[in-house]
């Protein structure tokens, strides 16, 4: 079996992976559902939808952006959209209309809390992971400030 690229030459096997399709599918589906419950949020009108679209959209936005910093806590992220999320059903169920979008919308984001859940467990190692990680948290924020990596 020939391993060269004619443009770069021999490539090594080791370094030649297939992606991680579980983690595409988590990372995918967290950030789809989130921009979907966003729009939804942004179309009903009125100050708290709007700001609740926004934060949807700006925390899908944090899942995916490519910047070291935001690799470095996207653990963080994860545990503020699963936050936000069941906040929002909490609000809804004390204080929300009852009408089909709105049940629509909730589907969405049980479906988005269950694999927020799931990509806790993934890519945090689970309740225990998340602990640790918010335990250093201060220590990695005054390395951040200081700059030690």
């Amino acid at each position: 079996m020939d391993t060269s690229d004619p443009t770069t030459g021999p490539v090594d096997t080791q370094q030649v992976r297939s992606p991680d399709w579980s983690a595409i599918g988590l990372v995918g589906g967290a950030v789809l559902l989130t921009l979907a419950t966003a729009y939804i949020h942004a179309t009903l009108g009125g100050l708290l939808f709007t700001l609740n679209a926004l934060g949807y959209a700006t925390l899908a936005i944090a899942m995916v952006v490519p910047i070291r910093l935001a690799d470095r806590f996207r653990w963080l992220v994860r545990l503020g959209l699963l936050g936000f999320t069941l906040a929002t059903i909490g609000g809804w169920i004390l204080f929300g209309a009852r009408y089909d979008v709105a049940y629509l919308s909730k589907g969405i984001e049980a479906v988005l809390v269950a694999i927020l859940l799931a990509s806790i467990f993934r890519f945090d190692g689970g309740p225990a992971g998340v602990f640790a990680r918010v335990r250093a948290l201060p220590g990695d924020l005054i390395g951040l400030v200081r700059g030690v990596r």
